[in-house]
């Protein structure tokens, strides 16, 4: 019997995007287009650039 899975490429839905790091389609972050998992995005955050913003000091920022 032929293997019929991923006979089809996915163009829709949660098998269509997966993260660019580890390749799991598990909690994908897609805002921003970065595409990673949560996982991948923790460690990988600071390199990015993003900053961890305290609660307090958010609302001393001036806008």
């Amino acid at each position: 019997m032929a293997n019929l899975t991923y006979s089809h490429p996915r163009t829709y839905g949660k098998d269509s995007r997966h993260c660019r790091v580890c390749k799991t389609t598990r909690g994908l972050i897609r805002k921003y287009h970065l595409n990673m998992c949560r996982r991948c995005f923790r460690e990988r955050a600071t390199d990015i650039g993003f900053v961890k913003v305290n609660k307090l000091l958010h609302h001393c920022l001036p806008l």
